[in-house]
């Protein structure tokens, strides 16, 4: 499965324009995309979701799942940082758009967020270094790249997307890498293996790439819903056993029991047949043969072999 977790949303987006991109971003091959609203400071005390019923998919339009997601700008950490629960009862998926360096620094290290995505057709004034970087990838932060930015952009914004994109890949050293597009129409979308291909140009290796498209949005979708729904350890209580269940399986259980039990009488049986065979011959395991025994089976060979001479 293909993913895209960030098509961009905002109210004037009419419902036309976004069935369009839907549309198209199905017939590329991504089976489940996120719309993405870019929240502006102050965030809301109680969020609610704007997002508009996405209509289901037809015999003539084949749409992609949906989900609803919120992009967060942060400056300063420490004002924010309260709101981040509220939000995430609302939306599927939370991401943050540092705009500092402090703010960066922080959503490496301490902030509890699935994705950091970044602007990158913009000069930042710091540098990725692979130490909070790493730091982010191990605590499971994934890095954004979100390819549409360079289709979009001028030829500075191309020049710091092509800088800021290579230096980010070198300090992650390609791991924890999420591919989106950041599409605002169908016009900007492009197919997996173009994006694959486009990133392996500035060092992402291909492997990483599909990783970025498949595994690893997965993964970010996955411990988002567990989040949600989960409470102290506890996921999801999906069914529960009735006795007519509980009944067939202590059945099963007695005949798998009643059927082991058999194979290792026979066993038994077999392993005291071979033991007593062993005891006429005079060969018993783990007993050394008495001098009787012994004397008895020399002059036999000694028989035997003047026997042999003999004839």
């Amino acid at each position: 499965m293909m993913y895209d977790l960030n098509i961009a949303w905002s109210p004037s987006t009419t419902p036309e324009r976004l069935l369009q991109t839907l549309s198209l971003a199905s017939s590329l091959g991504y089976n489940t995309v996120a719309l993405s609203h870019t929240l502006e400071l102050p965030f809301p005390a109680n969020p609610t979701s704007p997002f508009p019923t996405i209509p289901e998919s037809t015999s003539s339009r084949k749409l992609p799942t949906v989900l609803r997601r919120a992009t967060l700008p942060l400056s300063d950490p420490a004002a924010s940082n309260y709101r981040l629960q509220s939000l995430a009862n609302v939306y599927d998926v939370l991401a943050i758009r540092p705009l500092t360096e402090k703010a960066f620094q922080n959503a490496c290290l301490t902030l509890d967020i699935p994705i950091i995505s970044l602007d990158l057709t913009t000069h930042f004034p710091f540098h990725f270094r692979p130490k909070p970087c790493m730091a982010a990838v191990t605590r499971g932060v994934r890095f954004e790249i979100c390819y549409a930015q360079i289709l979009t952009a001028d030829g500075r914004g191309r020049a710091n997307f092509i800088s800021n994109a290579t230096s980010l890949i070198r300090a992650t050293r390609g791991r924890g890498i999420l591919l989106s597009s950041e599409a605002k129409s169908a016009l900007s979308l492009r197919g997996p293996a173009d994006v694959v291909n486009l990133l392996s140009m500035w060092g992402l290796a291909n492997e990483r790439g599909l990783e970025g498209l498949r595994s690893i949005p997965r993964s970010v979708i996955v411990n988002e819903g567990m989040k949600r729904n989960g409470f102290r350890g506890v996921i999801n209580v999906v069914q529960v056993a009735t006795k007519e269940d509980v009944g067939n399986l202590k059945a099963s259980l007695e005949d798998d029991e009643q059927s082991a039990g058999t194979d290792t009488g026979r066993g038994e049986s077999r392993e005291n047949k071979a033991k007593n065979q062993k005891r006429k011959n005079g060969d018993v395991e783990g007993q050394p043969l008495s001098r009787r025994q012994a004397k008895k089976m020399k002059l036999a060979a000694r028989a035997s072999g003047v026997d042999k001479k003999k004839s």
